[in-house]
């Protein structure tokens, strides 16, 4: 339940300080995983792009499918330049030698390397058999 705290409350408790208190603090903005992670998956949500591309190619759909493939490459590119950002931290993706040996820390406890490459990959391969999925369709209709 809710509780009220009042003013006075709040000054009894509170700790003022006329100047502000800088921290260093340690900056990480990765998930330490390896590099060889988000380029597998890169490469499966283009790869389902491409298959949707060449499966209806059209002169019409130029122009989504640029859109299309700058999104994706923007996915990937925003959060790389947000790990290499100022401040300096320590933080850095993960070599395949340590994330095979320690696998990943999640929410719910410590996930193997193979169960955390499954749970990454999973969606952009799904993806990628959907796209497929849909051109055989399409190829079998027409």
């Amino acid at each position: 339940m809710a509780e009220r705290i009042t003013r006075q409350l709040i000054a009894e408790k509170a700790i003022v300080r006329e100047t502000p208190v800088l921290r260093n603090v340690a900056v990480d903005r990765s998930f330490e995983l390896p590099t060889g992670l988000y380029v597998s998956m890169a490469a499966l949500f283009f790869a389902a792009a491409g298959v949707l591309a060449l499966g209806f190619a059209a002169p019409m759909m130029v122009v989504p499918t640029s859109i299309i493939a700058v999104f994706i490459a923007m996915f990937f590119a925003v959060p790389a330049m947000w790990v290499r950002m100022k401040p300096d931290h320590k933080g850095h993706t993960g070599s395949w030698n340590r994330f095979r040996l320690n696998g990943v820390m999640t929410p719910y406890g410590r996930s193997t390397a193979n169960a955390a490459t499954v749970q990454m990959l999973i969606l952009p391969a799904l993806i990628l058999f959907w796209a497929v999925a849909v051109v055989t369709i399409a190829a079998v209709v027409r």
